[in-house]
């Protein structure tokens, strides 16, 4: 899919668009899971032990792709995960590019509906119920600009995913912040 007919007086209706966020260990809990992987992000594959940690903490970096360690000897550290590289330890949160993820401007996509680079704003959030105005204003006063993609079978057209920065509490999930635009509107300034 192309963009066409999209331009800053005008925005898009239609778009999905999830939340992703770094999840950081003292808000996690669970039995410890032994992670191995990269001691590094030059690796891909890697089976070095990374250490242990809260098993809804690694679900959870599988699940948003990173992850700060707050205990053991990576504290400070961060987890990081990819289909494709597995864990790996990292001194920031990145994107698939390798890249610094960036709260409030960092978004995904699939590359063939928004190519790395494109530029977008929510103009509108749409018809999710769940959303409150606060969460509608913040995403809606963002610059957000596409910098990390999907892994490959995920997101599909009209579907970006915004990147939040670090949660802030225990149960972050079962926040505001946690939420999906449904039939949001995009402009492409």
């Amino acid at each position: 899919m192309a963009l066409t007919g999209c331009t800053a007086t005008e925005p898009e209706p239609g778009w999905e668009v999830t939340v992703y966020y770094t999840a950081v260990e003292s808000f996690h809990d669970g039995a410890p899971v032994a992670v191995t992987g990269c001691p590094t992000i030059e690796c891909e594959g890697g089976d070095d032990p990374l250490g242990s940690y809260p098993e809804d903490f690694v679900q959870a970096v599988e699940d948003e792709g990173t992850g700060r360690i707050t205990s053991g000897e990576h504290a400070g550290d961060y987890l990081n995960w990819s289909y494709d590289t597995g864990y790996w330890l990292d001194t920031e949160p990145r994107n698939s590019h390798g890249d610094p993820l960036r709260p409030f401007v960092s978004a995904a996509a699939d590359p063939d509906v928004l190519p790395e680079g494109t530029r977008l704003r929510i103009a509108d959030c749409g018809d999710a119920e769940d959303v409150t105005a606060e969460v509608c204003e913040e995403l809606q006063a963002a610059d957000w600009i596409i910098e990390d993609e999907f892994t490959p079978g995920l997101g599909g057209e009209h579907h970006i995913d915004v990147y939040l920065g670090e949660e802030d509490q225990a149960d972050f999930t079962e926040t505001d912040w946690y939420t999906t635009l449904v039939n949001a509107r995009i402009e492409f300034p």
